[in-house]
């Protein structure tokens, strides 16, 4: 298990998950965070999200002091800054986790309910693209039931509900904004943050918010989502192949490479890779994999050789843009296998540096990265020492289409 500081010295966008409720309608002997949904807890499902967000650079979770151990175990193997200890209210568990982050000195901050595990990316990124003009943003949906207040089993009065809009999280803010907010609101009993943002005299933007980030809150709730992970979501794989030629390195021809680049890892070589970007034989096979998963063309489509910005551009770009891909369709990415054919150079002594450079740029844990070599016993041009190949599986889940 880990649970280290990103080695980012400052963050742009920083989520807050809210985790040290009490769980009291539930009615289990779990608290609520760490029951399962699926094969994760939810606290588990609701970081991961978060963690997998490109835009996102660095979560920090809320829980109880009681819960630790439980908290150590969900997320056993995810890198996140430590947790902080909450308090006795949302609002002050809030006002205790922005006072965690605050030396990190970060320009934005979501403030999440770790009880809405199906957030989906687009929703975070319509959050974080409105923060770019207005300090305070929630997600929210326009009431459409007829709304009544009723007193004793009696209807009192029908409401209009023309202006009533039921309110999600992630709400969005200006960090230094929501922070002084909420020093001045200490002792104060508010619902929600953008609350402490409107006593402080503040605006708050709503964007629109998604019907699918519902929030669980009974086991009846928990039931529901468990239908729902189970009858909408399909997993999709692709198969990615690149080759590139190798040229031995010739002082008259001024090439000044002594090395190839495999998965963004330099090793040194006699030959250099051909290529119009960086030739990255491995990163453009698991890119092409991705794509094909996901029925978006090929690496050429994306990035086409005949643009003069690919040249010699460095392919993490590439495989960040499929990753991208992926989390916009609200989809994770499984399982990655690799495996390149070559006489040489020797891949074993390099293979754990590809997988921590993979897993830092998709965001994913080492052990759903494989990387294999083998050679064609000196059959065909890679026997030859005349180029590399590398051929990928890419193992996506993707929220299931409703025809």
């Amino acid at each position: 298990m880990t649970e280290n500081t990103p080695p980012k010295t400052q963050e742009k966008t920083i989520a807050l998950l809210v985790a040290a409720g009490k769980s009291e309608r539930m009615q289990s002997d779990i608290p609520k965070p760490y029951l399962q949904l699926g094969e994760k807890t939810i606290l588990r499902q609701t970081v991961k999200n978060f963690l997998q967000h490109p835009e996102i650079d660095g979560v920090r979770v809320v829980i109880r002091r009681e819960h630790h151990v439980l908290y150590k175990q969900s997320i056993a193997g995810l890198t996140l800054f430590p947790c902080v200890i909450g308090g006795d209210t949302r609002q002050e568990s809030v006002r205790l986790g922005l006072e965690a982050i605050a030396h990190r000195n970060p320009v934005n901050v979501l403030v999440h309910d770790i009880a809405r595990p199906r957030t989906s990316h687009a929703l975070i990124s319509q959050v974080i693209a409105a923060l770019k003009t207005s300090k305070a943003v929630i997600p929210a949906m326009k009431v459409n039931d007829t709304i009544k207040r009723i007193a004793n089993g009696h209807v009192r009065e029908t409401i209009d509900r023309e202006q009533l809009y039921t309110v999600q999280t992630p709400q969005g803010f200006h960090f230094d904004s929501l922070y002084a907010a909420h020093q001045a609101a200490c002792g104060k009993a508010l619902t929600d943050d953008a609350a402490v943002i409107e006593m402080a005299g503040g605006h708050v933007t709503m964007v629109d918010g998604d019907s699918n980030n519902s929030k669980i809150t009974t086991a009846e709730d928990l039931k529901r989502m468990q239908s729902l992970l189970t009858v909408h979501s399909e997993t999709r794989v692709g198969m990615g192949y690149d080759v590139h030629t190798l040229h031995v390195h010739d002082s008259d021809t001024h090439v000044s490479k002594q090395y190839i680049k495999l998965c963004g890892v330099r090793i040194p070589h006699t030959h250099y890779l051909v290529g119009h970007s960086d030739a990255d034989v491995g990163f453009h096979a698991l890119v092409d994999a991705i794509l094909g998963a996901l029925g978006e063309g090929d690496i050429g489509t994306h990035f086409p050789p005949s643009d003069a910005q690919w040249r010699g551009a460095d392919s993490a770009r590439f495989l960040l843009h499929a990753y991208e891909l992926v989390a916009n369709r609200g989809g994770a990415i499984a399982h990655l296998d690799l495996t390149f054919i070559c006489e040489q150079p020797k891949i074993g002594p390099y293979r754990q540096e590809m997988i921590r450079h993979i897993a830092q740029i998709l965001k994913l844990s080492h052990d759903r990265i494989s990387i294999k070599a083998t050679t064609t016993e000196k059959l065909g041009f890679t026997g030859r020492n005349e180029g590399i190949a590398a051929q990928a599986v890419a193992t996506i889940s993707l929220p299931k289409v409703q025809l």
